[in-house]
């Protein structure tokens, strides 16, 4: 094996292991900045040591054994240096901090690791340092790479990062799993994170690429772990079910040159058959747990009426737009009714979502959202105007941040231009 495949490994072996190793050392330490130092120490030593050696059996284990070691040494090391500190204080109170239980970094990984999604994406964070500290330890994305991610400045990111750590130490906040009403607000925060990370992955905001795939696997893979931790909470297999889902059609959703393919034209032989098979089993176990009516199971019950239909024309829109007549319920939102007017589009006719659509164009919360004139654009299109829809267009494809999507809304403007 040549160095480069090598260190691809050990990269591959890292994303999945260091959120078990940190979450494990942080219950140990208790402090998020040692415990990531102690992780990436563990790593330093895989790459010194496994190009001679060679990656062992169980990478994970290794990983742990060696951050134990060095945890063992600095925390004897703090030890004797708070003793010193004393003795040449003259306290002969002081008492230096209490040896943790290392032997304890063995057990109780799945926990660790949940405790580590609440912690990165605990409400006193802001949204955006969720996002950044999430994909940072539970990602094991660089700073560099959420940076790329998000076409933001490396700084900016490395600043997000380090304050929200700076606030989880100053605010002394229990590294733990909440009950009750404080874990179901702090779920809620923890959906919402690795919800907006897929979303940005599946349709990006910015840039030129229409879909980021690295961001939508992170998103999954967090998913997944929330899932299998929570197995009795019906909206993390809500939204697990909603990505798995989505996430299916990724092979299908864009041309090789990069051109985006919407839905009714992607050729759904390409779609994952069994991403949408475990979309729907998890689709399933949240609708067994009472969750029917929670966002995130709604959306995918949405998107499951997709993935079930062999073609677009086979689509039940009827039935699509009865279950967004039950999500603005459960989630109420412009961009809910903005969906909510599409579908009933494709189940009435244009004619009857367009005064839908008219009445969101005064909503402020809208004002610079390029779907609005672009499903604005589609409708007048449908019913001929072709004049209004072509103005439509070209004010959504203003408004749009990512290139394809412009480039889009432009052809479409252009189709509207010639009748």
């Amino acid at each position: 094996m040549d160095t480069a495949e090598l260190h691809r490994r050990i990269d591959a072996v890292w994303r999945l292991e260091s959120p078990r190793l940190i979450g494990t050392l942080m219950r140990v330490v208790r402090d998020l900045d040692l415990a990531e130092e102690l992780a990436q120490d563990a790593l330093v030593a895989a790459l010194e040591r496994w190009p001679t050696s060679g990656i062992p059996d169980n990478p994970g284990a290794w990983l742990t054994t060696t951050a134990k070691h060095r945890a063992i040494d600095q925390l004897r090391h703090r030890q004797l240096a708070e003793r010193k500190h004393a003795m040449l204080g003259g306290d002969p109170e002081h008492e230096a901090h209490v040896m943790p239980d290392l032997d304890a970094l063995d057990d109780d990984l799945g926990d660790d690791l949940l405790r580590l999604i609440f912690t990165a994406c605990h409400p006193v964070l802001p949204r955006e340092a969720q996002i950044a500290l999430t994909l940072r330890l539970l990602g094991g994305l660089t700073t560099a790479e959420i940076a790329r991610a998000f076409l933001q400045p490396e700084a900016t990111v490395a600043q997000r990062i380090v304050r929200a750590k700076r606030t989880l130490a100053d605010r002394q906040l229990p590294y733990e799993v909440p009950r009750g009403d404080e874990r179901r607000e702090r779920l809620d925060a923890v959906l919402g994170v690795i919800y907006l990370i897929f979303n940005e992955g599946y349709a990006a905001s910015a840039g030129d690429d229409w879909m980021r795939p690295a961001l939508c696997e992170e998103a999954l893979r967090l998913a997944r772990t929330l899932a299998a931790c929570l197995g009795d909470e019906p909206e993390a297999h809500g939204l697990l079910a909603l990505l798995e889902i989505q996430a299916s059609r990724s092979a299908a959703r864009v041309e090789p040159d990069g051109t985006p393919i919407l839905l009714a034209q992607q050729n759904r032989a390409r779609w994952d058959h069994l991403a949408i098979q475990r979309g729907l089993t998890a689709l399933a176990r949240a609708e067994k747990l009472g969750g029917r009516d929670g966002p995130y199971a709604l959306q995918a019950a949405i998107a499951a009426c997709h993935a079930r239909a062999t073609e677009a024309a086979a689509t039940d829109w009827p039935r699509i737009a009865a279950l967004y007549d039950r999500l603005t319920e459960a989630m109420p939102s412009p961009v809910v009714e903005l969906n909510r007017a599409v579908a009933v589009s494709m189940a009435e006719g244009a004619a009857a979502a367009l005064p839908l659509v008219e009445a969101l164009r005064g909503m402020s919360a809208l004002a610079n959202y390029h779907l609005l004139p672009a499903v604005h654009g589609d409708l007048l299109e449908k019913l001929g105007r072709h004049t209004e829809a072509r103005a439509a267009y070209l004010q959504a494809a203003a408004l749009a941040g990512n290139a394809r999507e412009q480039a889009l809304l432009q052809q479409r403007a252009e189709a509207c231009a010639g009748g």
